[in-house]
């Protein structure tokens, strides 16, 4: 499994090869840095990473008086990681929201039937979640425990329900969209 900014780097060299400054110009265009601080050292770092697992591929090209670039590649391996990683993000929640947000700019990864079987597969567990926080919920009531910590569980679920909402959104703009790219 990648960790977050090896998925960011990966899926953005995965979309077109880039050298390590146009990642980091990627990354502030995106604005990426308002929800989750990769530094640009991480991003130095986890390329060298990536191109130790092969993950990555680096080709040096001179451009006339310019110092030599890297551009980088992704690799068979490095998509079939990124693949399963996105999928890992996207079905699994996490209340660390970056993991989603990170595998949401990645989506179009997939094939339309499988970009809807993953966010339903999301759905099913968020909602599956919902209903345990209900019960619990529900038994904290009845227990008449302290409200500071009903609260806590209720602040829970409207997260939860949050994360429900956004995923319907999703699959109804992917439906509309059919098969073709967010943008």
């Amino acid at each position: 499994m990648l960790s977050k900014p090896a998925t960011v780097i990966l899926g953005l060299i995965y979309e077109k090869p880039l050298n390590a400054y146009e990642l980091i110009k990627t990354l502030q265009f995106m604005n990426v840095k308002q929800w989750y601080d990769i530094a640009n050292s991480t991003v130095y770092a986890t390329i060298k990473t990536l191109e130790k697992k092969s993950y990555l591929v680096g080709t040096v090209q001179k451009d006339g008086n310019m110092p030599d670039k890297t551009i980088y590649s992704i690799t068979d391996s490095g998509i079939q990681e990124l693949k399963i990683t996105l999928k890992d993000f996207i079905e699994n929640f996490n209340y660390d929201l970056t993991y989603f947000m990170i595998a949401a700019f990645f989506l179009d990864f997939f094939e339309i039937d499988e970009r809807l079987e993953i966010l339903n597969n999301r759905l099913d567990f968020l909602r599956k979640i919902k209903d345990g926080i209900e019960l619990k919920l529900k038994e904290m009531e009845k227990l008449k425990l302290p409200k500071p910590i009903i609260c806590n569980v209720l602040h829970n679920k409207i997260i939860i329900q949050s994360e429900i909402d956004t995923i319907i959104q999703f699959i109804d703009i992917i439906k509309k969209l059919g098969g073709g790219k967010w943008i």
